[in-house]
């Protein structure tokens, strides 16, 4: 055999041996103290990741080489190396975060603190926490506008939306939803917040200028009873064209047009759908099912659920990176 031969037989090897280019989906699972890593090719998990206890909330840092979690019942937060999926580091946190989200700029990451009615301002680099804002009772959800300018906090018992100024972190207004807010997740154009109230069984549209509620979007599910339909998690297409709402014990999810604010499908997911994501191709919604410990993987062009993948136990966040 010649030396050109076999460069070549070796470069086929190589080639054939290099992983399929897919999504990777990470998954929080509040009850197995753990993150769950599946495969977008083969839609299997292929690694556990073990965190602190109770983790909720999972974000990416801004180049998402790094993953930060919510470990509620330890108060801080984990921070995993996406590329050898183990937990590098810890950062404080305040008192049981449960939702949290990265400023624009990729340093400052503000958490609700549910046990204390605060927010803390979490300073990545320094691994410190700078501030902190006093809120309503129990804070969740967590938002924050395009530009960086607006935070937007939810808090569960008092039922409202706090719009927090970033630069002086203050609250400078308070917008009474429905019981229970749990999400507050920005338009791409930083024009409105939709904020999902859990028990009230509607989602609050919001005019960021205004700071008034402009639509108030309910749901009904035929053959579900009204007080089993919980919005939750919320995402949105990059165009702006659709929105999608978890419905917690109704096992729907709801697509909705978000020019006419009209509910198009309900789409069945696995039991008490909690969470969800977008594909970065937005081909696919990922969903996170509490109760049947499952992510249900939703095909978006046939629009239906095309598998069902068994994570841990009470999966409830989830984010997915290219």
């Amino acid at each position: 055999m010649t030396m050109l031969r076999r460069a070549a037989l070796a470069l086929l090897g190589a080639a054939v041996a290099l992983p399929a280019s897919a999504d990777t989906i990470f998954v929080s699972n509040e009850k197995s103290n753990s993150i769950s890593v599946v495969d977008g090719d083969k839609l299997t998990v292929i690694s556990t990741i073990k965190v602190g206890r109770r983790p909720r909330g999972i974000t990416f840092n801004a180049d998402m080489t790094r993953i930060y979690v919510c470990s509620g019942d330890d108060n801080r937060i984990d921070v995993v190396d996406t590329t050898t999926l183990k937990v590098v580091d810890r950062m404080p946190s305040g008192k049981d975060p449960e939702l949290f989200v990265l400023e624009p700029a990729g340093r400052l990451l503000y958490i609700a603190n549910e046990d204390d009615n605060m927010v803390s301002v979490l300073d990545t680099g320094a691994k410190k926490i700078i501030g902190e804002i006093p809120v309503g009772v129990e804070p969740e959800g967590m938002g924050i506008s395009p530009d960086g300018k607006i935070l937007v906090n939810t808090s569960e018992t008092t039922s409202m939306a706090h719009f927090i100024d970033t630069a002086s972190h203050k609250v400078v207004d308070n917008v009474l939803v429905d019981a229970r807010p749990r999400v507050a997740r920005f338009t791409a154009d930083g024009r409105f917040v939709w904020v999902s109230a859990e028990l009230g069984g509607t989602v609050s549209v919001i005019d960021t200028a205004t700071r008034k509620v402009v639509k108030k979007i309910a749901f009904a599910v035929q053959g579900v009873a009204k007080e089993a339909i919980q919005p939750v998690g919320i995402v949105l297409t990059r165009d702006g064209s659709r929105a999608f709402v978890a419905l917690g014990p109704a096992n729907r999810v709801a697509e909705i047009d978000v020019q006419t604010y009209e509910v198009k499908k309900y789409h069945l997911v696995g039991q008490r759908v909690w969470n969800l994501a977008l594909s970065p191709d937005e081909k696919r919604l990922y969903t996170t099912n509490g109760v049947s410990n499952d992510m249900s993987v939703l095909d978006m062009e046939r629009g239906k659920v095309i598998k069902s993948v068994g994570v841990g136990g009470a999966p409830w966040g989830v984010i997915v990176k290219p």
